[in-house]
């Protein structure tokens, strides 16, 4: 016994009815995807780009202060604060620094922020403020050089992690547009989609009044 053409129809019919309804169905679970990668773009782009660049900013700012004291101590007329002021400026880099290591750091920037930590912790720690200048021998040009070396150092690095945010920040906007891009591609094809199940419906209900009307005659 043949099967009905109308009965095969129909079963052709479900099946591409299926189909696209799990298409249909898929493309809301990539839409979901699309909207937490976003979401976390975003947020990384805040948390651990933006909100780190000022974290440089305060430091660099912080570290300045340091090399001033440091280029001028000739010019101090009371050298008793300035041990303690460089200390306090360091220990405030150091408070931003450790803040800063809690952030969604690259490889890159960890290394960098290592050895940041590294200059601030051991070689720019001055424990006797005649080591830089004193009323007997004047300037000691070589101390202040060397610290001056290890500042420059300091400065490179702050300005390569500085270069490693907008790096990031480009490549997290890129990824945000391929994002973009993938939905909007979906989105056209999920109303293909939606065209072509209203045609199988339209015509479901176009065959089926024809085969009622047949029947009926």
């Amino acid at each position: 016994m043949k099967t009905p053409k109308s009965l095969n129809n129909k079963l052709k019919a479900a099946i591409v009815l299926t189909f696209l309804l799990l298409v249909i169905f898929g493309k809301n679970i990539l839409d979901r995807k699309n909207f937490n990668e976003l979401e976390e773009s975003f947020a990384s782009v805040y948390e651990d780009r933006l909100v780190v660049e000022s974290y440089i900013f305060t430091i660099s700012e912080n570290l300045f202060r340091i090399k001033l004291l440091v280029n001028h101590c000739w010019e101090e007329t009371d050298y008793s604060h300035v041990i303690e002021d460089i200390k306090t400026y360091e220990d405030k880099i150091l408070a931003t620094v450790s803040t800063f290591e809690k952030t969604n750091l690259t490889a890159t920037e960890d290394e960098f922020l290592k050895d940041f930590r590294g200059i601030i912790e051991t070689n720019l720690r001055i424990a006797d403020y005649d080591l830089l200048y004193s009323d007997e021998k004047g300037i000691n040009y070589e101390q202040v050089h060397i610290y001056n070396e290890y500042i420059e150092r300091a400065i490179g690095d702050l300005e390569k992690l500085s270069n490693i945010q907008l790096e990031e920040g480009h490549r997290l906007a890129i990824n945000s547009e391929k994002v973009v891009t993938r939905s909007r591609i979906w989105a056209q094809f999920e109303v293909a989609a939606l065209v072509i199940l209203l045609l199988i419906i339209y015509l479901l209900i176009y065959t089926s009044r024809n085969i009622k009307s047949e029947l009926i005659d």
